[in-house]
């Protein structure tokens, strides 16, 4: 099981609420690394089918041979363009994170100092709201 995947068994209290969100941005860091990555291979490869494409082409072999290696660099082309939406989404997700972790520290942080300094059990969250 991923780092990602065990967040839910780690509570609400304010660091296992610091640790998922730190999870969730080291995750999408990492992601938008391999979705780059993926990103350029798929356009190098997609070049490249292009160019077999005209070499095949100026071989004059079958035609339908050089029309399939056009379908093989179109649908290259059309799936780097969604892997981009895709490592863009990761980047806003990443930042999201990152601020949602910095603004739950300076709502909470405070907070957690002082009950997790005391002795005594402090009620649970809502015990007041009534």
């Amino acid at each position: 099981m991923s780092d990602l995947a065990r967040t839910t068994d780690d509570g609400n209290h304010f660091k296992a609420v610091q640790q998922k969100l730190k999870r969730l941005g080291t995750a999408m860091d990492m992601s938008k690394i391999e979705l780059e990555t993926l990103l350029r291979g798929m356009r190098m490869n997609a070049q490249r089918s292009e160019g077999l494409a005209a070499a095949i082409a100026n071989a004059e072999l079958d035609p339908k041979f050089v029309e399939m290696t056009n379908q093989v660099s179109l649908a290259l082309g059309g799936a780097a363009v969604e892997v981009r939406k895709l490592h863009e989404t990761a980047e806003e997700v990443s930042s999201l994170a990152h601020d949602a972790r910095r603004t739950h520290a300076r709502l909470y942080e405070g907070l957690d100092t002082v009950r997790s300094g005391r002795k005594e059990r402090t009620p649970k969250p809502g015990f007041f709201a009534h």
